[in-house]
């Protein structure tokens, strides 16, 4: 299943920086009850600039073991395997979840990487609209009841191409920020769980963590 989702990268992205998948082929190997999006890799274009998508997505399908995971086996910021960035704080939802990293399908909306979300923010819509094709085959080969959207962007993005429009659930946070994260359900009978983005959130505190949202609406 992998292999066919690699062929739907647009070739024009091939050598552009960044990456697709952030789970290995155990992940994708069959159907899933949770996809994971991200709205594209962080780091540098520049000083990442080698690693492009034709590079990683090679790495992922011939080098890396079968049961591997960017947020648990990956390097970030020069932290240890798993506890750099946000690692944690995914790895966190993955426990509560009851889910093996390397068992969860993840990937990002968009596939090239930026040094911040702003810098995409007033491309995005096009930028995406051109990979959907790849996260549509995605949906329908691994027919997940859940799909966890790291913030806004992402999920709004995903509730629109699912029409998502019935919130069912919200988390909002007990401090004095009061983010939301929320619920919402697709015609089609999918989940789509909008969660702040664990970049700035910490979900491994209480009053920020929306992990039960996740794990209320795989149990529905």
């Amino acid at each position: 299943m992998i292999e066919d989702l690699a062929r739907l990268i647009p070739e024009n992205l091939l050598h552009v920086s960044g990456s697709v998948f952030y789970s290995g082929r155990n992940a994708f190997r069959s159907t899933s009850p949770l996809y994971v999006l991200g709205v594209n890799p962080g780091g540098s274009p520049e000083a990442q600039s080698g690693e492009t998508i034709a590079w990683h997505t090679n790495k992922i399908l011939t080098v890396e073991p079968d049961d591997w995971s960017a947020y648990r086996d990956e390097s970030w910021r020069n932290a240890p395997p798993g506890a750099g960035g946000m690692q944690p704080r995914v790895l966190h939802m993955m426990r509560r979840t009851g889910f093996a990293p390397g068992d969860v399908p993840a990937s990002n909306v968009i596939f090239p990487r930026s040094q911040r979300e702003g810098i995409i923010k007033h491309e995005f819509a096009s930028l995406a609209n051109a990979r959907w094709q790849f996260h549509k085959a995605a949906i329908e080969l691994l027919r997940p009841r859940v799909i966890l959207c790291f913030g806004g962007t992402a999920g709004g993005y995903v509730r629109d191409k699912l029409k998502a429009s019935k919130q069912v659930s919200e988390f909002v946070e007990s401090n004095n920020r009061r983010w939301r994260s929320s619920t919402h359900l697709g015609f089609n009978g999918i989940f789509v769980v909008t969660a702040t983005h664990p970049s700035i959130a910490d979900w491994t505190a209480a009053d920020t963590d929306p992990s039960h949202l996740v794990v209320e609406a795989l149990a529905t």
